[in-house]
C-alpha cells in the first residue's frame, strides 16, 4: 500500500504532467493522434512486412489507407455544403415569405414592437459587418491549425511505425530484462485497447445514425436515413461536422413545410441526440469496449476536455484504458485499477 509521501508524489507528477500537456498541446495533440493511428495500423503494417514488403513501403500503404478515409470524409463534407448552397436561394425566398409570420410571433411572444424588431435587424446587420474581421481571423487560425495537424499527424504516425522496434527495445532496457514479459504483455494489451476503442467508435456512430434517422423520420423529413447517417459520420470532424451535417436537413424542412417549427424540430433532434451521444452513448459504449466503467469514462472525458478540448475528449478515454492496463500489472497501483474497473455487484 503506497505511503502518504508516495501518494503526494504521484499527485505532484499528475499535476505537472497535466500542466505540461496543456501548455504543449500544439505539438502533443498531433503526437498523441499520430500514436493512436500508428497503434491502430501497426498490425496491418506488420502483416505487410511478413509478406516481404519493405517497412517504408508498408508504412506508405498504411498512410494511404488513412488518407483515403480522410479524403472520403472531406468529399462528403464538400458535397453537403454544395447541396446546401443550391438551396440557399429557396431558403432566402422562404424567409422573406415567412418573415411577417415570424415577426408576428416575436411580437406576441416577447412583446416587441415592429420598430424594435427593425432596429434589432439593423443593429445585428451592422454588428455582423464589424465582426467579419474577427471571424476571418478565427477561420484563418482554425485552417492553419488543421493544415499543421494534417502534416504533423502523418509524420508522427510514420515515425512511430518505423521506430516501433527501437521503442520496444528502449522499454525493455528501461524496465530491465526481468520485466521483459510484463512490458510485452502491457504493450500487447495497449494495442488491443486501441482496437477496441475504434470498434467502440464505430458502434457510437452507428447508434447516432440510427437515432438521427428515427428522429427525422418522426418529424417527417424526406431521406431521413440518408441525412441521419451523413450527420453521424460528419460528427467525426469536431465543431464543423455537426453544423454542416445539419444544414441540409434543416433547409429541406424549411422549404418543404410552411411552419417554422419543422426546422426547429430538426435542430432539437440533433441537439438531443448529440447530448445523448456525449453523455450517455459514448461513455457507455466506448467505455465497455475499453473495459473502463462509465463513471471513469465521463471523468476522463471531462479532464480531457479541460486540458485538450475536443481532442482531449477523444484521446483521454483510451489513455484511461491504458492506465487501467498498466495498473492491472503493477501491485502498488491496484487502487487505480479498482477505480477504473467494472462496478462491484
Amino acid at each position: 500500500m503506497p505511503t502518504t509521501q508516495q501518494s503526494v508524489r504521484y499527485l505532484q507528477i499528475v499535476f505537472f504532467v497535466a500542466v505540461f500537456m496543456y501548455f504543449t498541446q500544439s505539438i502533443t495533440i498531433p503526437m498523441a493522434f499520430g500514436l493512436l493511428v500508428a497503434i491502430v495500423m501497426a498490425p496491418f503494417c506488420q502483416k505487410l512486412e511478413r509478406w516481404k514488403w519493405p517497412r517504408s513501403l508498408a508504412i506508405t500503404a498504411c498512410l494511404a489507407i488513412v488518407f483515403l478515409i480522410v479524403a472520403a470524409l472531406v468529399t462528403l463534407l464538400v458535397w453537403q455544403l454544395d447541396e446546401f448552397q443550391k438551396e440557399v436561394p429557396k431558403i432566402t425566398t422562404k424567409f422573406k415569405e415567412n418573415w411577417p409570420q415570424i415577426q408576428e410571433w416575436l411580437q406576441f411572444r416577447f412583446h416587441l414592437t415592429e420598430k424594435m424588431l427593425d432596429n434589432w435587424l439593423i443593429k445585428t446587420g451592422s454588428e455582423a459587418g464589424s465582426k467579419i474581421g474577427a471571424v476571418l481571423v478565427g477561420t484563418f487560425n482554425i485552417t492553419a491549425n488543421l493544415l499543421f495537424n494534417a502534416f504533423m499527424i502523418p509524420l508522427f504516425t510514420a515515425l512511430f511505425l518505423y521506430y516501433r522496434g527501437l521503442i520496444m527495445k528502449f522499454l525493455y532496457e528501461l524496465f530491465g530484462e526481468s520485466n521483459q514479459k510484463l512490458v510485452y504483455s502491457v504493450t500487447h494489451q495497449t494495442v488491443q485497447t486501441y482496437h477496441n476503442y475504434i470498434k467502440g467508435l464505430l458502434l457510437v456512430y452507428l447508434s447516432v445514425g440510427i437515432l438521427n434517422s428515427i428522429g427525422l423520420a418522426i418529424i417527417g423529413i424526406e431521406y431521413a436515413i440518408l441525412f441521419g447517417f451523413i450527420t453521424s459520420i460528419l460528427t467525426i470532424i469536431p465543431y464543423v461536422g455537426i453544423m454542416v451535417g445539419a444544414l441540409l436537413p434543416i433547409s429541406i424542412a424549411w422549404i418543404s413545410y410552411d411552419s417554422l417549427w419543422y426546422p426547429l424540430a430538426v435542430v432539437a433532434v440533433f441537439g438531443v441526440v448529440q447530448y445523448l451521444e456525449a453523455n450517455v452513448i459514448f461513455p457507455m459504449v466506448v467505455g465497455s469496449q475499453l473495459k473502463v466503467n462509465t463513471l471513469a469514462s465521463i471523468i476522463a472525458l471531462f479532464i480531457g476536455g479541460v486540458i485538450w478540448g475536443v481532442s482531449g475528449m477523444v484521446l483521454f478515454l483510451p489513455f484511461a484504458a491504458i492506465l487501467k492496463v498498466i495498473a492491472d500489472h503493477v501491485p502498488s497501483w491496484k487502487p487505480i485499477s479498482t477505480l477504473l474497473g467494472p462496478a462491484e455487484t
